[in-house]
């Protein structure tokens, strides 16, 4: 066996429990001399689950016959514990009925010694035992180790995937013109309103993440529309309406719960909730949730943000407009926690201003 067990297997607690302390003493001495110097003598087996407490053994040598408490009760108790790093315990035993052996072992024994002890049998079992624990011990902590690096791989996986995600997003945001702040503004707000709908928090990140994709498909709008200064013809409308559709084939292929969130929200975060959107003309709940939501945080922060082609509205004329268009453009129910928390909203503004 290798230095690193026999350095380590003599810094282990072992326990000895017996009631009769001329044994106590005699595998004190049998112990001691091998060089396992930190054993624990206990002679009244009810203070075995303070001292299992306490020291954490690595092997206890444990007495059946004894008072108050026998050796079946006090594995009873260490398994009750559901320790994943319990130690093995050794049965110290006069018997010699092969009933009470078996039981033992039912009750968690690995091995027995019998007295009077045998010096190199009992030192070999302690020894082998030893080893099983502390290559048990490594094992655990090895793949607890490993737990985390494979946590903190995944977590870095997917900080970059979102970071892909929020860089796209401001991508097709630039082209248009408009700060890379408005699609934070817009996703935390989405994920505010999907909060006040009661949604779990891991759905709340889900859309806070997924939203700052909702104009990608601008990307495949052409600068002569995207860029026009005045009013679009109704044949340059009708190509800038397709950004929807655009988006939506963009983040298609992937059953991801984020990708497909976000490609839901593409195609129908220009849904009315009248039927007078597009791309589908959906109406009421018939347009997806995630549309209803990101349809209000987005138009309400475009309304409150200043673009090179106009002046951002006050507070009250976006909250007035949003107001009016409840049951037209948006969903009623949200235009309720909207307008019982603007607070919030214009939280989130000041806090992510241009």
């Amino acid at each position: 066996m290798s230095a690193f067990f026999d350095v380590s297997l003599h810094d282990q607690t072992i326990f000895v429990v017996d009631d009769e302390p001329v044994n106590l003493k005699l595998l004190e001495r049998i112990l001691s001399a091998e060089g396992y110097h930190r054993v624990v003598s206990i002679g009244d087996p009810l203070q075995v689950l303070p001292a299992y407490q306490e020291h954490r053994p690595a092997l206890i040598l444990l007495d059946l016959n004894m008072p108050g408490m026998n050796g079946f009760e006090v594995m009873q108790q260490l398994a009750a514990r559901q320790d994943p790093l319990a130690p093995p315990v050794v049965i110290l035993t006069a018997q010699h009925e092969q009933d009470s052996l078996l039981r033992a072992l039912q009750h968690g024994a690995r091995d027995y010694v019998t007295k009077p002890f045998d010096r190199r049998e009992l030192l070999m079992r302690v020894r082998n035992f030893l080893e099983a624990h502390v290559a048990h011990r490594m094992a655990l902590d090895q793949k607890a180790h490993l737990e985390v690096l494979v946590s903190e791989r995944t977590r870095e996986l997917q900080e970059t995937r979102l970071e892909i995600i929020r860089r796209l997003g401001h991508a097709a945001e630039y082209r248009d013109e408009e700060t890379g702040n408005h699609i934070i503004r817009m996703s935390k707000m989405c994920a505010l309103l999907a909060r006040k709908l009661g949604w779990s928090e891991a759905r709340c990140d889900l859309i806070l993440n997924a939203s700052p994709m909702h104009d990608i498909g601008k990307i495949g709008i052409p600068d002569a529309i995207l860029l026009k200064p005045g009013k679009l013809e109704p044949e340059e409308w009708e190509t800038m309406k397709t950004h929807a559709e655009i988006g939506a084939r963009l983040l298609a292929g992937n059953d991801s719960d984020l990708l497909s969130m976000a490609r839901e929200i593409a195609l129908s975060h220009h849904e009315k909730w009248d039927g007078s959107g597009y791309p589908a003309g959906l109406a009421g709940e018939d347009i997806p949730i995630t549309g209803r939501i990101a349809a209000l945080a987005d138009v309400f922060d475009a309304l409150t943000s200043e673009r090179p082609y106009k002046r951002p509205w006050s507070l009250e004329d976006a909250v007035a407009l949003i107001r009016d268009n409840r049951g037209k453009h948006f969903d009623p129910e949200l235009v309720d926690l909207f307008l019982a928390d603007v607070e919030s909203f214009v939280a989130i503004k000041q806090a992510y201003r241009d």
